[in-house]
């Protein structure tokens, strides 16, 4: 039995009201945590990667401003290789294990602040990790390249180059700023968060649970009963590939147009068991794949052809690219083979 408009109107604005406020205390938090450099601690972690690549110990330095802002890392390897001390080889390494550290600034800023109280812990917590763990994968790809294809011909360490270190300064939080122009600035960037996902989270969440309630009513006052569309014939060729339930389809539509609105859309199908978690989490990186090829066209082309040029902006493209659908495939396979079983 469908709920009364009513009472679909108080579950949307109760689960919104829910969601904003653990968005906002994550959100606030991870402002608090980036403005105070806590980012640094994990970005520590990339330094003694740079022995076993072949690389010189400055990229730890690029790789730490990665984590902070991934235009300031990918600037000072274009500095780095424009100085001579990073040869195209040795660039394109650095740059494929940048990924998982560009990677963990989201996890303090989106990931866990936003898209897990979206999804729910448990679908949550797989799809991040998921994400991590394609993300690790390509940075240890690039140890491992580095490792097997630098040598000291791919790096000149007598080359000083003349980088501006302002990035790393900036990744430590600043130390010539005070408390309170800190816990400021997270608060402008917790309210800035909240204006800008509240209005779509609450009119989304609304269409959504509107159509999840009356579907079957919608469907047949419009084309006159619930099978006249023929949505399961339709999109059975491209949902039986994957295994994935037939809602997988405008699930991922949303989902490449925007991350937050696709979070939004898949959770209450979650909830009403179209989709089971391992359904969710492989329909998301599809979509993902989807969002990515967007992406690429609308800002990673103008973004590496500004850091790099054009040629070896377009290496990097490629090289990002591949590995990023490479690894996506890879996690879809271990999602989805219990399924098949």
């Amino acid at each position: 039995m469908s709920p009364t408009p009513t009472a679909l109107l108080i579950e949307v604005l109760t689960r919104v009201a829910s969601i904003t406020v653990f968005i906002a205390l994550g959100v606030g938090l991870a402002s608090v945590a980036v403005e105070f450099g806590a980012v640094e601690y994990v970005a520590g972690f990339a330094r003694p990667l740079t022995r076993p690549a072949n690389l010189p110990p400055e990229v730890g330095t690029a790789i730490l401003a990665t984590t902070a802002s991934p235009t300031a890392g990918y600037g000072m390897l274009a500095e780095y290789r424009e100085a001579g001390l990073l040869d195209d080889r040795a660039t394109l390494v650095a740059v494929t294990m940048n990924t998982f550290f560009g990677f963990a600034q989201h996890i303090f800023t989106f990931y866990a602040p936003v898209l897990i109280p979206i999804l729910g812990l448990e679908v949550g917590l797989m799809y991040v990790s998921a994400r991590a763990l394609i993300s690790l994968a390509i940075t240890a790809t690039g140890v491992a390249a580095g490792a097997l294809l630098l040598s000291d011909s791919n790096v000149d360490t007598t080359v000083e180059a003349d980088v501006d270190e302002n990035a790393a300064v900036e990744a430590d939080g600043g130390s010539a700023r005070d408390r309170r122009r800190k816990l400021r600035a997270a608060g402008e960037s917790t309210v800035e968060k909240i204006r800008d996902i509240l209005p779509r989270l609450l009119a989304v969440y609304l269409v959504v649970a509107t159509l999840v309630a009356y579907y079957d009513q919608i469907v047949a006052a419009l084309f006159g009963s619930p099978d006249a569309l023929g949505i399961a014939a339709a999109v059975a060729p491209v949902t039986g590939a994957l295994g994935l339930p037939g809602a997988a389809i405008p699930t991922i539509a949303v989902f490449a147009v925007d991350t937050t609105n696709g979070a939004i859309f898949i959770a209450p199908l979650v909830e009403n068991g179209t989709f089971t978690a391992r359904a969710a989490v492989a329909t998301m990186l599809v979509g993902g794949i989807v969002s990515f090829a967007v992406s690429t066209f609308k800002r990673s082309i103008p973004f590496q052809y500004g850091i790099w040029g054009r040629e070896f902006g377009s290496t990097v493209i490629v090289v990002n690219t591949v590995l990023k659908i490479l690894f996506i495939a890879v996690a879809l396979v271990v999602l989805l083979a219990p399924s098949v079983v």
